[in-house]
């Protein structure tokens, strides 16, 4: 705890650090909520940056500076209408005015605002909540929408480009099956994991090759928009913010809305052990797409809707395919609690896919009908 506390203090607090906790729920970075005594900024938030994945966290600042910068201009020169509120975190400096201070280990940490008097969800608590979360995630997107992609750089490349992902496991599923220890009694779970991937391989490249042809092109996204980085005022219940923005880079939107829809609209959420329970709640998605439709019809394209279904459906492939060839490798990427969490979390994922994919006619006259 002292330590945590010498490296909060190199960030210039308004106040005595008098706790420190550990927040949320990421998978990546170690984040903490730091406590003051202060009456003006009572909390900070104090992060170490898992430098395996990524590599330049000084890039990951340039990236948010740059962005946060734009977001802060635009709200000052065109407020958000009906007098909505919208928070932008602000990164927090030194004392010596460096926006991250690395510690003797080699640890690399930062600091940034806490949004006040709002709060996440790891699920959807009921239909004005979704609504709430599509519509900050398109305001988000509308205020760096014209942020030119040129301005960011891609500091995790090869993120959600699902054929890349697919390549990856290719190589790791064929050191599995060579390796001694894999045995012809492996787990029914591994084996429907296998068989999931295998019929799916084929389509992987749906967003991708639509890139490639024109039909989408590359904006500025959040890149890890889940139902818990979005910020819900405590008092209105209005989507107020998105949070954790170390992913921000050029993508397509649908790598987002897909992300969005994925994690919203599974009930049980992610790290449920009733993996075979899991379905999609296609009056989620309804409640999710009029909130992010309402604000997004200004800028996204006839191709752009074209290809809703295909990114809802692609994203919660990924994702499964990621976890699942995580616990292939040993578990090298995701922070995991057990041996087989990874493993349980690909499942997950897959049920999830499996659902939308038996409920494609009704998503797709969702999007048609809210659009």
């Amino acid at each position: 705890m002292n330590n945590l506390i010498d490296i909060a203090n190199r960030f210039k607090p308004q106040g005595k650090v008098i706790d420190i906790q550990e927040f949320g729920h990421g998978n990546i970075n170690s984040t903490f909520l730091v406590i003051l005594d202060s009456p003006q900024e009572k909390h900070f938030i104090l992060q170490r940056i898992n430098t395996q994945v990524f590599r330049q966290p000084e890039l990951v600042m340039q990236n948010m500076s740059i962005f946060t910068q734009h977001v802060r201009d635009r709200l000052q020169r065109a407020p958000l209408g009906g007098g909505r509120r919208w928070e932008v975190p602000r990164v927090l400096l030194t004392q010596d005015a460096q926006d991250y201070w690395i510690d003797s280990k080699g640890s690399f940490w930062r600091a940034i605002s806490f949004i006040e008097a709002a709060q996440s969800f790891d699920t959807i608590k009921d239909s004005k909540h979704a609504r709430e979360v599509g519509y900050a995630l398109a305001t988000f997107h509308k205020l760096i929408g014209d942020l030119p992609v040129e301005k960011l750089v891609d500091t995790l490349e090869g993120f959600h480009i699902t054929p890349r992902y697919l390549q990856h496991y290719e190589k790791v599923e064929r050191l599995h099956v060579r390796s001694p220890q894999t045995s012809a009694n492996q787990p029914r779970e591994v084996e429907y994991c296998l068989q999931f991937v295998r019929d799916r391989k084929a389509w992987a490249h749906v967003l991708e090759n639509a890139q490639a042809k024109g039909h989408l092109r590359l904006r500025p996204i959040h890149g890890d928009p889940k139902v818990n980085n979005v910020m819900i005022d405590t008092t209105t219940g209005h989507g107020i913010s998105l949070i954790d923005l170390d992913t921000v880079k050029p993508g397509l939107v649908h790598y987002d809305i897909g992300d969005c829809l994925r994690s919203g609209c599974n009930p049980l959420g992610e790290e449920t052990e009733q993996w075979e329970m899991v379905r999609f709640d296609t009056d989620i998605c309804q409640s999710i797409l009029q909130g992010y439709l309402f604000v997004a019809k200004d800028f996204l394209t006839e191709n752009d809707y074209e290809y809703l279904y295909d990114a809802i459906r692609l994203i919660a492939f990924e994702l499964g395919l990621r976890f699942f060839t995580d616990y292939l490798e040993g578990n090298v990427y995701f922070k995991v609690k057990y041996p087989e969490h990874n493993l349980a979390r690909a499942l997950v994922q897959f049920k999830l896919t499996e659902s939308i994919e038996s409920q494609e006619a009704t998503i797709r006259d969702i999007i048609q009908a809210t659009r």
